[in-house]
């Protein structure tokens, strides 16, 4: 390697520090949260693309080669999202801004990146992990910004609920099912990796009742509007007998 593990992950970390500053920066008029969900949506897509091209086409399969020695583009994806994770839970502690929930899901994540790249192996499976964890993060993210610019409760807010409660339900819960699978039948992968696959995939379900029932609430709530207006319209017109 042209640079220790650890030097790169710190110049992960200030890069994503230094676009922070910048989103800050050209956007003063708007919250420092704003900043900060741009920067997330920024890895969001990063990370998406990059580990889908490493899983995909680069490879090794994760779900037939856990366990094995890193690449040189896996250990790229994972410095950059090592960064990314160490500043954002760095932000969210500092802020307040989230739950116990998402602080030891950031924790688990850069553990695992770290044991991943202190170990020189697995990080075909690491990288599964991320990029079934990232990939519906721009979703979220469009869904705040939605939120705030007062666009929510559109088409386009509708679509953004669907497509995210989709992609999670398809990848996180029935692609990280498969992939848990893979990993627990493996000899391969170190126990601890093993664990750290676990309690991610924990988390996932953890998150999946939450998304259930807010999928429950707006679709009773667009049930009950629809029900409202077919009547509405049922009655125009008409006068209420006595």
């Amino acid at each position: 390697m042209l640079f220790p593990l650890p030097l790169r992950a710190a110049c992960s970390l200030l890069a994503w520090f230094c676009l922070y500053k910048w989103f800050c920066h050209r956007h003063r008029h708007r919250s420092l949260e704003w900043s900060c969900r741009l920067v997330t949506l920024t890895h969001g897509v990063l990370a998406t693309c990059l580990s889908a091209y490493i899983g995909f086409i680069d490879g090794p399969w994760p779900l037939s080669h856990p366990g094995t020695p890193n690449t040189t583009l896996q250990v790229h994806g994972l410095c950059l999202s090592l960064g990314y994770f160490i500043f954002d839970l760095c932000w969210c502690v500092y802020f307040q801004t989230e739950g116990a929930l998402m602080l030891a899901h950031h924790l688990v994540s850069i553990v695992g990146i770290a044991a991943s790249l202190a170990l020189g192996e697995s990080a075909a499976d690491v990288n599964a992990v991320i990029f079934g964890s990232e990939i519906t993060n721009p979703l979220l993210q469009a869904r705040w910004f939605l939120k705030e610019l007062g666009l929510y409760h559109t088409f386009t807010g509708d679509l953004v609920d669907f497509l995210f409660v989709v992609l999670f339900t398809g990848v996180r819960i029935g692609m990280g099912a498969w992939l848990m699978y893979c990993e627990l039948a493996s000899p391969r992968p170190r126990w601890y990796i093993k664990l750290g696959g676990v309690v991610m995939y924990v988390v996932s379900w953890v998150f999946m009742v939450s998304i259930c029932r807010f999928a429950r609430r707006k679709s009773m709530r667009k049930y009950q509007a629809w029900r409202s207006r077919r009547l509405g319209l049922k009655s125009n017109g008409h006068l209420k007998s006595h």
